[in-house]
């Protein structure tokens, strides 16, 4: 297993097992930034891309209305409304981004990381966002409740709205997504 499919499993598997609450808090003024299209309050879509994009909130509220979804999640605490979010399917921005493909063969090795300011990542396969049901409602969010995300959500976040459990792969503070080839 190569070093970079390893690092990925490992990656997943922390996704996994580290509880939602393990990055609530906004990033530290001192943390550096991931790429150099890191800024806060933007997402920096790169990697294996022909386009790659950096987006903030008012950009991700210009795409076409059928690609703004709303998710209603159930409320936390037991009598709660459930919370409604909005924003745009990672889906429509990898499209964008126009994702490299040496053959139809290629998407098939190719994983997609979305990651924190402060470290935290989560990994999708290609599969999953263009190939299944869940593709349709991991978002790139920017709206909660008809509001900007409060400031412990940051600017934007990223959520898998139909895993079993939403917390493991919800990426407050978003800042980058990066689609990367795992295998030869």
């Amino acid at each position: 297993m190569s070093d970079l499919l390893r690092q990925l499993v490992l990656a997943a598997c922390l996704a996994v097992a580290l509880p939602a609450w393990a990055h609530d808090a906004p990033p530290a003024a001192s943390a550096a930034p991931v790429g150099a299209a890191a800024v806060a309050g933007q997402v920096a879509i790169g990697g294996a891309v022909t386009q790659p994009l950096t987006l903030d909130a008012a950009a991700l509220r210009q795409f076409p209305a059928d690609q703004i979804v709303d998710l209603r999640l159930p409320g936390r605490d037991a009598g709660a409304p459930p919370s409604v979010l909005r924003g745009v399917r990672l889906r429509a921005l990898l499209e964008r981004a126009q994702v490299k493909t040496a053959d139809h063969n290629t998407v098939k090795k190719l994983a997609v990381i979305a990651s924190a300011s402060d470290g935290y990542k989560v990994v999708f396969s290609w599969s999953e966002l263009f190939n299944s049901e869940l593709g349709d409602s991991v978002l790139v969010l920017f709206e909660r409740d008809g509001k900007p995300l409060a400031p412990a959500e940051g600017p934007l976040a990223l959520i898998s709205g139909k895993d079993i459990r939403t917390g493991p792969r919800h990426v407050k503070w978003l800042q980058t997504v990066e689609v990367r080839q795992i295998v030869e």
